[in-house]
């Protein structure tokens, strides 16, 4: 990916093809990509002696998962590896400290000074708490283009189609209108049925007047998302089997299980991940190798 987005750059000079979407295309998907660079950097990462290669290898798959700019991915990371440094790395105190400032000081750089990164989190900083500000990313032919709020995403009856939801706002209206959802269609226990929601997205979209492209989202939160298709009993089964999926995790001390269990935990918050083949096939393929690995015996006393 990296390779053709430098092919693409350099005829047209565009800094864009290095991030987001443009790094990988909205069909493969960011996010994906994002969450199995990280496990493959966590690898790594975990690995007490590296060799040349692996030390090459971790840096790629860092610079990969910066570039692609997502912003749930680059906060658990940011989280595991110092959580890493504090409870697992066999180094003096001072060496921990000093290594997780370094990292937090090189993370609030990048934030700063590479603008497409930035401007992926600025976003939501800026228009979380404060209604209608101007939208001067897209080009829209004259017609000004204003971000919702968090307020606006959660309250407004109506939208125009002008307006633009943030990734935060968009996500709260996402659990607002399923919670329309259940109120008026009774699907407590039973759900819609596999990939039935949609149409009820798309239906609330013309109800509250948004622009019809936000009809083809998902829920982004696969928590919401196994609610709607499959009822309370398949979120329960969910949430079951990421908490003890959790538990296990941390009493095994295994960090490259523990670094699984909490991307998965918080990333269902952001993204409904099973609505994909290759998220579901990774879920069910890492959660049954986890699962199948023999705890350690303790030692028998002499």
């Amino acid at each position: 990916s990296i390779i053709k987005a430098i092919i693409r750059y350099i005829p047209s000079g565009n800094e864009s093809v290095f991030f987001y979407h443009e790094l990988v295309t909205k069909d493969v998907n960011a996010i994906y990509v994002a969450v199995f660079a990280s496990l493959g950097f966590f690898y790594f990462f975990s690995t007490k002696e590296r060799n040349t290669f692996e030390n090459c290898a971790l840096w790629l798959l860092a610079i990969f998962i910066f570039l692609l700019s997502s912003k749930s991915i680059i906060f658990i990371d940011f989280l595991l590896v110092c959580c890493f440094y504090v409870y697992f790395a066999q180094i003096r105190n001072s060496v921990k400290w000093v290594t997780v400032s370094s990292i937090a000081v090189f993370l609030f750089c990048s934030l700063m000074f590479v603008p497409e990164i930035r401007q992926r989190f600025l976003i939501e900083y800026e228009t979380a708490f404060v209604d209608n500000t101007v939208n001067r990313d897209f080009d829209s032919n004259g017609v000004e283009i204003y971000n919702i709020s968090l307020r606006q995403a959660w309250n407004n009856e109506h939208f125009k189609q002008n307006n633009y939801f943030p990734g935060t706002a968009l996500r709260v209206y996402q659990a607002r209108i399923f919670g329309e959802m259940l109120r008026e269609d009774h699907i407590f226990f039973t759900g819609y049925g596999l990939e039935a929601s949609q149409q009820k997205i798309q239906d609330k979209t013309k109800e509250h007047n948004l622009y019809a492209g936000y009809g083809e989202f998902n829920f982004h939160n696969e928590y919401i998302q196994i609610f709607a298709e499959i009822g309370i009993f398949g979120l329960l089964i969910l949430i079951g089997m990421l908490i003890i999926n959790a538990r296990r995790a941390f009493a095994d001390k295994n960090f490259l299980h523990i670094v699984f269990a909490v991307t998965m935990l918080v990333l269902f918050l952001t993204e409904s991940f099973f609505c994909r083949q290759r998220g579901l096939l990774f879920f069910i393929t890492l959660y049954c190798i986890f699962t199948a690995i023999e705890r350690p015996k303790p030692a028998e006393a002499n």
